[in-house]
């Protein structure tokens, strides 16, 4: 526990207590309701024990059974009516809890999807998708388990052992030490217990997020599976990883297996040993007919808690490992925020862009990635960025909408260094394009209008205009309320880029950067593009990093990197008049003579 506490700034049960705000009152009215409940479990043995005495074994037993029949009836009527108030009281008390676990459920997975959207690229590059899965399903079900079940358990079975063993010690207190004697030995088993099923716990819930992981994977990869036909590969990693967690699952369960035989002959024990010690009571005088039949109606209320105290520690142990996963992102902070004060900005950037000796490094690479890099783009202008692959083109453009911070330098904005902005106002005023698309499940005229859902569909149109995108999109059946499929399957590279496009046009952004967004278009459909990003309706910085010739040919300034440093700057003419890289990357694509 104490690492646990060095680790987070709550222990894990003062967590779940924090995330019950504005249920705690009524589920502390649950847990009195449990004990309530289970001190009724008293009143019926009591009255069995009294009708046994009063009307059958006593020595006026006969004498009571005549003329005082209404006794009877009444303790008759008070089993039934305590009986059927215990079945009420269990039933709305189950509601309470099931109702504040989901409460925890739903505030908890909220608060972890919060907080997941706002980890930067770090965090991303840290835990893998199947394991942030796991933690918002599978760990977060274990902990409403621990609200609804657990707990319940715990107070039931103390308060159920407590009221039976208070019970015994009032009713007749030297055959109740020779029962509740045994019961030290069920605590140390379950100490036992304990530590060795613990680690397991923790295992298993590591080989249920590599489970997840590679089905996760393989069903996102799919078409790379069949390009290579390698479904059986595929299906047989995913059986090992099967069979690893049903081994683990297996071991896991095989811990209490050990121990259960000696909880149940204890718990078995009992009743042996009140049949044994009460049989010698009552010869002697020392106990009543009736007070053993109360004590052999309520010794279930001895043995079955203790039979309950592996389960609990089970489930328990579950929890532990579970929450560990879970409070290690409910607690994690992004590297990237805003500064305490960072500058508000909604309105429109004007688009001056400055690389001041930036250099940057990532955090888990041993050699830096950009080195010393220095430029200036004016409002309106484009540039173009090229270089060979690796060369560090996307993480220089990363770093201006801040996924990731120079180690070294500054990166300003408008003469604002980027740190100084909040980042909610930096990025709605930077479009950004890739290579890689990822389209939402959803219309392509949501897609479109995904960083700003306010805008008519008029403009939606405007921007696939921009984008080359209407070509396409007018020909489908249901044209803009088409649904693309995940990922935009059923599109073409080609298609998912214009539309990715019209996306980052749409948001009006003071800087565009198209990231190798045309790579996958025709040349005419390429032209159409240049000539629209010439057109936009708005002012915009654009930032494009290319391959082609014909996309850089036409830029204000074309930046060359090489190894994470600038080689070469200048316009179209400039750089072939320097005869450098730009130059032979000219001569092999359009063939011009030496």
């Amino acid at each position: 526990m104490k690492s646990e506490e060095k680790r987070f700034p709550k222990s894990k049960l003062a967590w779940v207590w924090e995330n019950m705000e504005g249920s705690r009152g009524i589920y502390i009215t649950a847990m009195a309701m449990t004990i309530f409940y289970n001190v009724l479990q008293l009143t019926v043995p009591y009255f069995s024990g009294e009708i046994v005495d009063i009307f059958l074994t006593g020595e006026n037993a006969a004498y009571n059974l005549k003329n005082n029949t209404s006794l009877f009836y009444k303790l008759i009527i008070g089993m039934i009516a305590v009986t059927l108030l215990r079945v009420v009281v269990v039933y709305v008390d189950l509601l309470i809890y099931e109702h504040v676990s989901q409460k925890v459920l739903q505030r908890v997975r909220n608060y972890l999807y919060d907080k997941i959207q706002r980890q930067d690229m770090t965090f991303y590059s840290t835990y893998r998708t199947g394991d942030l899965m796991t933690r918002v399903t599978g760990d977060l079900d274990a902990i409403r388990h621990m609200v609804a079940w657990v707990v319940r358990i715990v107070i039931e079975s103390f308060s159920l052992y407590l009221t039976a063993a208070i019970f015994f010690l009032y009713t007749n207190w030297k055959v109740a030490l020779s029962v509740l004697v045994i019961s030290p030995f069920v605590f140390m088993i379950i100490i036992k217990f304990k530590n060795s099923v613990a680690p397991m716990h923790a295992k298993l819930r590591e080989k249920l997020a590599q489970m997840n992981t590679y089905a996760q994977e393989n069903i996102a990869g799919n078409k790379v599976v069949k390009a290579f036909a390698r479904e059986e590969y595929e299906i047989e990693k995913f059986d090992k990883a099967n069979q690893d967690y049903r081994d683990t699952n297996k071991k896991t369960g095989f811990v209490w297996l050990r121990y259960f035989p000696y909880m149940e002959t204890i718990a078995n024990l009992m009743p042996v040993v009140l049949l044994a010690v009460g049989g010698l009571f009552m010869i002697s005088g020392d106990m009543t007919m009736g007070e053993y039949v109360a004590f052999a109606g309520l010794i279930w209320a001895i043995s079955n808690p203790m039979r309950a105290m592996g389960n609990i520690m089970n489930e328990f142990q579950r929890f532990s490992a579970a929450a560990d996963k879970v409070m290690e992102i409910y607690y994690s902070e992004p590297k990237i925020k805003d500064k305490p004060d960072a500058v508000s900005h909604p309105e429109r950037f004007e688009g001056k862009l400055s690389f001041q000796n930036v250099s940057f490094q990532y955090d888990d690479g041993d050699l830096p990635v950009l080195h010393n890099i220095s430029f200036d783009i004016m409002p309106g202008q484009t540039v173009a960025i090229m270089g060979e692959t690796g060369c560090g083109k996307s993480s220089l453009i990363h770093m201006i909408p801040r996924f990731y911070e120079a180690t070294e330098g500054e990166i300003l904005i408008d003469g604002t260094p980027v740190e100084d902005y909040k980042l909610e106002d930096l990025r709605k005023n930077i479009g950004l394009a890739t290579q890689d698309v990822l389209l939402y499940s959803d219309t392509i005229e949501g897609n479109i209008a995904y960083g700003d859902s306010k805008i008519k569909l008029e403009e939606v149109e405007k921007y696939a205009q921009y984008s080359a995108a209407s070509d396409f999109i007018d020909k489908m059946p249901e044209g803009y309320d088409t649904i693309v499929g995940e990922r935009g399957v059923g599109l073409s590279g080609g298609q998912k880029q214009r539309i990715s496009l019209a996306r980052a046009l749409a948001i009006r952004p003071s800087i565009l950067i198209l990231d190798d967004t045309t790579s996958a278009v025709d040349m005419e459909t390429e032209k159409q593009i240049q000539q629209s990003l010439k057109e936009l309706d708005f002012e915009c910085t654009k930032i494009i990093i290319a391959q082609r010739i014909s996309t850089t040919r036409t830029a204000d300034k074309i930046l060359i990197m090489q190894d994470g440093r600038i080689t070469e700057e200048g316009t179209h003419e400039e750089l072939l008049a320097r005869k450098g890289y730009y130059y032979e990357l000219v001569k092999l694509q359009e063939g011009i003579s030496a």
